[in-house]
């Protein structure tokens, strides 16, 4: 069969309008099947329509060619915006009243956006690690009455996997992904950019909690470059700007996540000399 009578890209080539009601104040807007956002005229609330599962677009290998690549790169950015707004929900629902860990992720959501702006990294497996990097911390605490960074990553995958299946994402990358949540805490065993993006910017978040370097500085890590770094920090006070300067330099894995940590915990940050990773 030809491409251009696919019957499963029909309603992508050809959007129709519906009546949608604005969950807000009942308002009916009128909304083409092709958007994913609208504002309510009435209330001026903007809200974002879910995505229903997976389409032919998310596997089939033809698909750009056969919508064009306007409507297939609008398809992934609207699953994109359904896929972010998905997980923050289930983590809300699985960590319940635990603010303090829905605030966490949804911090280093922000700043691996951030970073993904600068550093050739998969948005659609940087922000899911993002969002759900430490899922394992609810179980480990349960189970082991820890939140020690390797039981974190020996409970967050199986954890992460179950939510991830949720949003219709490929298997490839829900195991990439789980693959990262469960190394966060182990720079070396995972070496993509990927895994370099969300580490950078869990470490973002790390350094502005203030009791961070006393509650982690007894965890161990298998990696000789964490170890070093987590000795310094015993010694270190954040507010001695030469030597946090050199713990920038040593935990950060990425350019980009070096120039923003120090542009944000350095009074009198100076550019980092960019070097090929």
């Amino acid at each position: 069969m030809a491409i251009d009578f696919c019957p499963g890209s029909k309603k992508f080539k050809n959007p129709q309008p519906e009546n949608i009601k604005c969950p807000s104040c009942g308002t009916e807007v009128e909304v083409w099947t092709d958007e994913i956002q609208f504002l309510c005229p009435n209330c001026k609330n903007t809200t974002i329509r879910q995505q229903e599962g997976a389409s032919c677009l998310d596997w089939c290998k033809y698909a750009k060619e056969c919508v064009g690549g306007a409507t297939y790169n609008k398809y992934m950015q609207n699953k994109a915006i359904t896929t972010k707004e998905k997980l923050i929900k289930e983590l809300e629902e699985y960590f319940g009243k635990d603010t303090k860990r829905i605030n966490h992720a949804q911090k280093v959501m922000g700043y691996a956006e951030d970073l993904l702006k600068q550093e050739k990294a998969d948005w659609h497996i940087v922000i899911p690690a993002s969002i759900l990097h430490d899922v394992g911390i609810k179980a480990a605490e349960e189970k082991y009455g820890s939140c020690s960074g390797h039981l974190q990553e020996k409970e967050g995958p199986q954890i992460a996997r179950q939510i991830l299946l949720k949003v219709s994402l490929k298997k490839e990358d829900i195991e990439e992904i789980c693959r990262i949540i469960g190394h966060h805490h182990s720079p070396g065993v995972v070496n993509t950019q990927n895994f370099k993006v969300l580490y950078d910017a869990d470490w973002l978040v790390n350094f502005a909690e203030s009791d961070y370097f006393k509650k982690h500085t007894s965890a161990s890590r298998p990696d000789a470059l964490r170890n070093d770094c987590v000795r310094e920090k015993e010694e270190v006070d954040t507010n001695d700007e030469a030597k946090l300067k050199n713990i920038i330099h040593k935990v950060f894995l990425t350019n980009a996540g070096k120039a923003l940590a120090e542009k944000l915990y350095l009074s009198e940050s100076k550019p980092i000399n960019q070097e090929k990773e």
